[in-house]
């Protein structure tokens, strides 16, 4: 299943750097997101190095995921696809 990386994890005076808003096309709902809790994120780099995250949660009532990865992640990532397995 493919998603789309749709903005860092921030508030009004800090951005968490290692978690990112995600938000899989197919899914409308948030009770239909929570099935996708704990499963395994992948991003390939430009380079082919894959990046792994995890779900931990729903953002919001329309379906976005919130996902956790080890790392900070570039700003040019916004945007870009990741593999949900």
């Amino acid at each position: 299943m493919e998603a789309i990386i749709v903005n860092f994890r921030q508030g009004k005076h800090t951005q968490k750097n290692n978690e990112l808003i995600i938000k899989v096309e197919s899914i409308k709902t948030r009770e239909e997101a929570n099935f996708l809790i704990n499963k395994k994120v992948i991003w390939k780099t430009s380079t082919g190095k894959e990046i792994t995250g995890k779900v931990t949660s729903s953002h919001g009532n329309d379906g976005s995921l919130r996902v956790y990865f080890e790392k900070g992640l570039p700003g040019q990532i916004l945007g870009a696809k990741l593999r949900i397995e």
